[in-house]
């Protein structure tokens, strides 16, 4: 695999302050990525501190690997952020972790990697499992799957308005020929796109839908969240950088329903302890948004917000 791809890391300095980095405190990047957040945290922390760093992608776990080894407070492990709860309490840690940060989506450098299947831009394997090595590529999804599922991740995960005349023609299409490489599929989803969108690729929607259901990016980030609540101690802080709306969308959710309080979500004469009325986080601020300097630099930075919450009880 090319690893010579390069990454800048988003809302860097904002998501590193909003977690309020104490010098002795434990803390967990869900999403190391290349490090970048890591390596500033870590830069924060102090001799007593700890960080350990997550991820599914086999070329951020050998980047990891290497920081590990010139930083003795850093572990990485291969596992998915939605099983940072099972992690924190093997290491007995759970309650205990000052601050969890999830910087969400796929990084610049599996994007640019046409070997790992996840862009139109550049042909390669269909692939688009963060983790190779694990679950079903796009290539078996697609030519296995029956149409009604094929235009139901387009549409949920996509948000593509033609999911139906989509799914249909890359059916009909995989009948004579199977799908093997992103530049033949995306050219099946263009000619079956009946209306393209100024300055967008008629495949960008269905590519998305694709790569949010093989990675089951939408379940890990609610397993995710949930996690992180029961892993941080009181006064821990949650920091999350979406990039599109369907992810902002289910962390803005979950952050106004503990804010509210459970009691909120009950039945109305449901006998309810008066703790279920108190709140269980605060916001940090409002939504943050990349700078222009910043989106000028690096483009993939437009879409990116970042919500941060404090953990009361």
């Amino acid at each position: 695999m090319n690893s010579g791809f390069t990454h800048i890391t988003v809302l860097l300095e904002e998501a590193v302050e909003a977690l309020a980095v104490r010098a002795d405190g434990c803390y967990l990047d869900g999403t190391f990525g290349r490090g970048g957040h890591s390596r500033l945290i870590l830069q924060t922390l102090g001799p007593d501190g700890r960080l350990i760093g997550f991820d599914k992608d086999p070329q951020a776990i050998a980047t990891g690997q290497a920081l590990a080894a010139e930083d003795g407070r850093f572990v990485i492990v291969q596992r998915s952020f939605a099983e940072l709860g099972s992690e924190a309490l093997e290491r007995g840690i759970a309650g205990k972790v000052s601050g969890i940060l999830l910087d969400l989506g796929v990084s610049s450098p599996q994007l640019d990697d046409p070997e790992r299947g996840f862009s139109f831009m550049n042909d390669g394997p269909l692939d688009m499992r963060m983790d190779p090595s694990r679950g079903v590529s796009a290539a078996e999804f697609v030519n296995s799957a029956p149409a009604e599922e094929i235009a139901r991740v387009f549409k949920e995960y996509g948000e593509e308005r033609f999911a139906r005349r989509m799914a249909g023609a890359v059916v009909s299409r995989r009948e004579t020929q199977p799908f093997e490489r992103t530049a033949d599929l995306a050219e099946v989803l263009k000619v079956a796109n009946p209306a393209w969108e100024k300055g967008k690729n008629p495949a960008t929607r269905a590519f998305q839908g694709l790569r949010i259901h093989v990675n089951n990016e939408l379940g890990d980030l609610e397993a995710g969240l949930e996690a992180a609540l029961e892993t941080l101690e009181v006064g821990g802080r949650l920091a999350v950088i979406s990039f599109h709306s369907l992810e902002d969308r289910i962390v803005k959710l979950f952050m106004r329903k503990l804010v509210k309080g459970e009691a909120d979500n009950m039945p109305r004469n449901l006998p309810i302890r008066h703790q279920a009325f108190e709140p269980r986080i605060k916001l940090i601020g409002k939504a943050q948004f990349a700078c222009d300097e910043e989106t000028r630099a690096n483009p993939r930075s437009r879409s990116a917000v970042m919500r941060v919450a404090e953990k009361l009880r």
